[in-house]
């Protein structure tokens, strides 16, 4: 029976662990997204504008995010925000809300019940840990990014609805938008831009959980594990997103937006909609939204590691209490 007892108990500790990595992040991501979502609003309008000088007056009627005479509507994310708010009022910026809280608090909470086991399998599988007693910087980079890659994979469908409803400048519910991707695309329109998407999410994953990471070990020993070291590997590891993602995500929303419309650009797949970009608009429009996706990840991942470590600790306080 001791035996026994003894083989269940690191079971429980797995568990407890487990269950407080989940509900950490659920909280921390539902908070971090609507103290953000404004910001993610004005980013994929900036990123749905075509700034080619060849538009069709069609091309320019069914984008949303352009004037009349065919320039671009928003001349950054100050400018953007403020319009919506002005011309479309305030609640605007909150556009997209319900699909984003779904795909941030399922995929968020997947991704970081998945990372620290897929980081385990990789340690193992590639030659066990450094030096140091801990996972290297690359074995931390695989991890962060195959962990979001798998859960983006399953929550894609949150950002297609989540994406037409923030570039429409009339009121659209959710269901509408569901409506028109499955009569124009069918259930494969839910999936639309999946590739870039889980590129990006790699990406994106990679350089927030690998860098997070890898950023809070070197801080840790020298201001001690506290939210100074939190906030600094937070901030850290939101610059290094934006950096290596901008470009995919660029793709992403365009391929999303035009999921469920009969109008405006059409992009034949992610190869196409990388060559007309950069064909018609340049190499800059890559980086389109760059500004406010910095911004956002510097605000998102500050907020969302704080609160999280925080709450993990808390939640890990309370158990070690109730078992003794």
């Amino acid at each position: 029976a001791a035996a026994a007892a003894a083989a269940a108990a690191p079971a429980a500790i797995a568990m407890s662990d487990h269950s407080s990595r989940f509900v950490a992040s659920l909280v921390a991501s539902g908070v971090s997204e609507v103290i953000t979502l404004p910001i993610d609003v004005a980013k994929v309008r900036l990123q749905v504008q075509n700034t080619s000088a060849a538009r069709t007056v069609a091309a320019v009627a069914a984008a949303p995010a352009m004037d009349v005479g065919g320039g671009p509507a928003y001349s950054g994310m100050a400018d953007c925000m403020r319009r919506i708010a002005a011309e479309e009022g305030p609640a605007s910026l909150w556009k997209g809300l319900p699909p984003s809280l779904v795909r941030q608090c399922c995929y968020t909470s997947c991704s970081l019940v998945l990372y620290e086991p897929i980081r385990d399998a990789v340690v193992a599988g590639t030659g066990g840990l450094g030096g140091d007693g801990t996972p290297n910087f690359a074995q931390r980079l695989l991890s962060g990014g195959s962990a979001g890659a798998i859960s983006i994979a399953i929550f894609n469908w949150t950002e297609v609805l989540k994406t037409r409803m923030q570039t429409s400048r009339t009121k659209i519910s959710m269901s509408e938008v569901f409506r028109q991707v499955l009569e124009k695309h069918g259930v494969r329109g839910f999936w639309a831009g999946l590739k870039p998407n889980v590129a990006r999410t790699f990406l994106v994953n990679a350089a927030e959980l690998g860098t997070y990471d890898q950023t809070k070990s070197a801080l840790v020993p020298v201001v001690g594990d506290n939210a100074m070291a939190h906030l600094g590997a937070s901030s850290f590891s939101g610059v290094c997103s934006a950096l290596v993602s901008t470009p995919a995500d660029v793709i992403k929303t365009r391929l999303m937006n035009a999921a469920g419309q009969s109008t405006g650009v059409q992009y034949r797949g992610v190869f196409d909609a990388f060559t007309t970009i950069l064909r018609d608009e340049g190499g800059t429009a890559l980086y389109k939204g760059f500004v406010p996706i910095c911004t956002r990840k510097i605000i998102w991942c500050s907020s969302f590691f704080v609160l999280y470590e925080q709450l993990r600790a808390a939640a890990s306080t309370a158990s070690a209490a109730g078992s003794r």
